[in-house]
């Protein structure tokens, strides 16, 4: 019996389980583990009727390594599917190393006392995957994850070499709430609120937050703002995909997400430093984060579509070729098939289609590895059936 343990029970997490109980070929049996088990129980309640997929739950703290170990060892999965919080990546991949069990996850690793987002962390664990004979897989969201796919696919089949690109991601969905977050408030706000960067001729270029922006049509969406962002798959792209020259990442935001930003920013409300308060430490960002609307509920009441993707400038044969792969996805149509928002289920998919693939054993190499490093096309492939087709455009605008 395949099996895969997923580890969190949030919005992406629901449509990843929502995903691999449709998909109960591959996954015959899934153990729902999170720190809340009640919500862990209420999505198995909800989906076991519907799936062929054995489905268990367990209630498990992510920090604790031992625990984790216990839990590996007791249900025996074929993969772990991290869907918990950056904040947890090491101590997941500890106990995956302990019980020599692969490893997925959407996010890459960052310290709880410094929005820092790189991949050093993870990297260092190379060599111990490679001796343990197991495959850890970063980056299976959207992006990071089907920017890396799309980026390996570009060069696999449209260029000799890739100079630019441009990631775009363009949130064109309203929830009608003055201010929320699509994704976790806590890491969302601190990768936002971050200094921006990109990385031209081998270097990092720094910005000041929300300091370069750009107005770019998007189709299915509309004209938007869009800022730059530092991101965390620019550090793997720029060394996995031959004749990078520079790479960037563009998120959109409307003026009223920014207005409020700033003001939670000038009054402190963004800031991860502990405080003292009313004789207890509290760290201002995880206040805020419990009382802003829970991601996993916009769904109802989210309308409009995403447009994330990558524009491509490089060459083939010589000459100039400009590509510009994306997918476009109706919030709508996401709540009506899996009670999400568009944000949960672009990450959610991928996730599913992460494991699948070391699951089943298309890819398998001993080791670390980001998204781009394996053979796009299966990924692709599965991304048209389940949810997520993708569309091309060999003639794009391009971002100055």
């Amino acid at each position: 019996m395949k099996k895969c343990m997923i580890i969190g029970c949030g919005g992406v997490a629901s449509v990843a389980i929502h995903k691999c109980c449709q998909n109960s070929e591959v996954f015959e049996g899934i153990m729902i583990a999170s720190r809340t088990k009640s919500k862990c129980d209420a999505l198995k309640e909800k989906l076991q009727p519907t799936t062929k997929t054995v489905i268990e739950t367990a209630q498990v703290n992510a920090d604790n390594v031992d625990e984790l170990i216990a839990l590996i060892e007791s249900y025996k999965p074929d993969v772990v599917l991290n869907l918990a919080l950056p904040y947890q990546d090491l101590t997941i991949m500890d106990a995956c190393l302990a019980t020599k069990t692969h490893y997925v996850d959407t996010a890459n690793y960052e310290p709880l006392d410094t929005a820092k987002f790189e991949y050093k962390w993870q990297w260092a664990y190379r060599e111990k995957f490679e001796k343990a004979g197991i495959t850890a897989l970063l980056g299976s969201g959207f992006d990071p994850g089907v920017t890396g796919v799309f980026s390996a696919y570009a060069m696999k089949h449209h260029f000799d070499e890739i100079n630019y690109i441009d990631i775009l991601d363009c949130n064109g969905g309203d929830h009608g709430y003055p201010f929320a977050t699509n994704f976790n408030p806590e890491i969302n706000i601190r990768e936002v609120s971050a200094k921006g960067s990109y990385i031209e001729d081998g270097k990092w270029i720094e910005t000041e937050p929300m300091e370069i922006k750009r107005v770019y049509d998007f189709k299915g969406v509309g004209e938007k703002d869009m800022y730059l962002l530092h991101h965390e798959e620019l550090e793997s792209l720029a060394l996995n995909i031959k004749g990078i020259k520079r790479i960037r990442f563009f998120m959109t935001f409307g003026q009223s997400y920014l207005t409020h930003l700033k003001c939670l920013e000038n009054v402190g409300m963004t800031s991860i430093e502990p405080i003292m308060y009313e004789g207890k430490e509290i760290v201002p960002l995880q206040f805020l984060k419990a009382v802003l609307p829970d991601p996993a509920s916009l769904g109802p009441r989210t309308v409009g579509k995403t447009n994330i993707g990558c524009i491509f400038r490089g060459k083939k044969d010589g000459k100039d070729k400009n590509y510009y792969l994306y997918k476009i996805f109706d919030n709508q149509e996401c709540y009506k098939e899996v009670g999400s928002q568009a944000i949960s289920y672009t990450t959610g998919v991928p996730a599913m289609i992460g494991a699948m693939m070391i699951i089943t054993g298309q890819w398998n190499k001993a080791g670390v590895y980001n998204i781009e490093e394996f053979d796009p096309d299966p990924f692709m492939e599965a991304l048209n059936k389940w949810g997520l087709p993708w569309e091309e455009d060999f003639n794009p605008v391009l971002v100055d």
